[in-house]
C-alpha cells in the first residue's frame, strides 16, 4: 500500500473511532439522566426535611433526612456504574476525561445535599420565622436548578442544542439568585438571637445550600460544552 493509501486508511480509522466514541458519549449521557434523576430525588427529600423542620415536625424531618442519605447512596452506585462503563469504552481519552469530570460533578450535587441534610439534622433549636423563610427560599432554588439541569441533560441526549443551552442558561440565572439568597439568609441568621451552636450550624447550612446550586451550575456548564462540541 502506498503512503497516501496508508494515510487515508488511518484517517478513516480515526473517523470510525470518532463516530463510535460519539455514539458511546450519547449513551453515557442517557445513563446520566438516571444519575441526575436520583440527584433530584435527593434534593426532593431534602426539601421535605426543610418543610418538616419549618412546621416543627421533628419525626418527619428525621425520616426525610434518612431518605436523603439513602438517595445519595443510590447516586453513588449509579456514578460507579457510569465510571466503569467509561473505562471499558472506545471513547478517546479527552472525551472520556470530560465525561468523567461531568459524572463526578453530578455526584457532588447529591453529596452536598446530603451534607446540608446532616447539618439540618443537628439543628434542634426553633429558628425565627425570617430565617426559616430564607432557608425555604434557598431550598426552592436548589429544586428549580436541579430540575432545569435534568431538562438540559434530556435535551442534549436528544441533540437539541437550542433547548440545552436555554436550560443551562436558566441554571446559571438561578445560581445568581442563590448567591443573593445566601447573603440574605446569612443576614437573617446574624441578626437572630441564636445559641452559639445553632448560629454556627445555621451559617454552615447557608454555605452548603449555596454550594449545591454551585455544583448544579458546574454540571450545567459541562452539559453546554458537550452539546456545543457535538454539533
Amino acid at each position: 500500500m502506498s503512503d497516501k493509501g496508508k494515510v487515508q486508511t488511518m484517517r478513516e480509522s480515526r473517523n470510525i473511532l470518532g463516530w463510535l466514541g460519539m455514539a458511546e458519549e450519547f449513551s453515557i449521557l442517557q445513563d446520566a439522566q438516571k444519575h441526575v434523576e436520583e440527584a433530584c430525588k435527593t434534593v426532593g427529600f431534602f426539601s421535605e426535611a426543610v418543610n418538616a423542620f419549618c412546621k416543627g415536625d421533628l419525626n418527619a424531618k428525621t425520616v426525610a433526612i434518612a431518605k436523603v442519605y439513602e438517595s445519595e447512596q443510590k447516586a453513588d452506585v449509579i456514578r460507579s456504574q457510569l465510571v466503569s462503563a467509561l473505562s471499558e469504552g472506545l471513547m478517546l481519552p479527552p472525551d472520556r476525561e470530560e465525561l468523567l469530570h461531568f459524572i463526578k460533578t453530578l455526584d457532588r450535587i447529591a453529596d452536598w445535599t446530603n451534607g446540608a441534610a446532616r447539618l439540618l439534622g443537628f439543628i434542634e433549636e426553633k429558628l425565627p420565622d425570617n430565617v426559616l423563610k430564607n432557608i425555604t427560599t434557598a431550598t426552592e432554588l436548589i429544586v428549580r436548578s436541579t430540575s432545569k439541569l435534568k431538562d438540559a441533560i434530556i435535551a442534549v441526549s436528544k441533540n437539541d442544542l437550542k433547548k440545552t443551552v436555554a436550560d443551562c442558561e436558566e441554571v446559571d440565572r438561578i445560581e445568581h439568585y442563590a448567591d443573593d439568597q445566601k447573603k440574605t439568609l446569612i443576614e437573617s441568621i446574624i441578626h437572630a438571637k441564636l445559641e452559639p451552636a445553632t448560629l454556627l450550624l445555621s451559617y454552615q447550612l447557608a454555605e452548603y445550600l449555596e454550594s449545591v446550586t454551585d455544583k448544579v451550575e458546574d454540571a450545567a456548564d459541562l452539559v453546554k460544552v458537550i452539546a456545543i462540541r457535538s454539533k
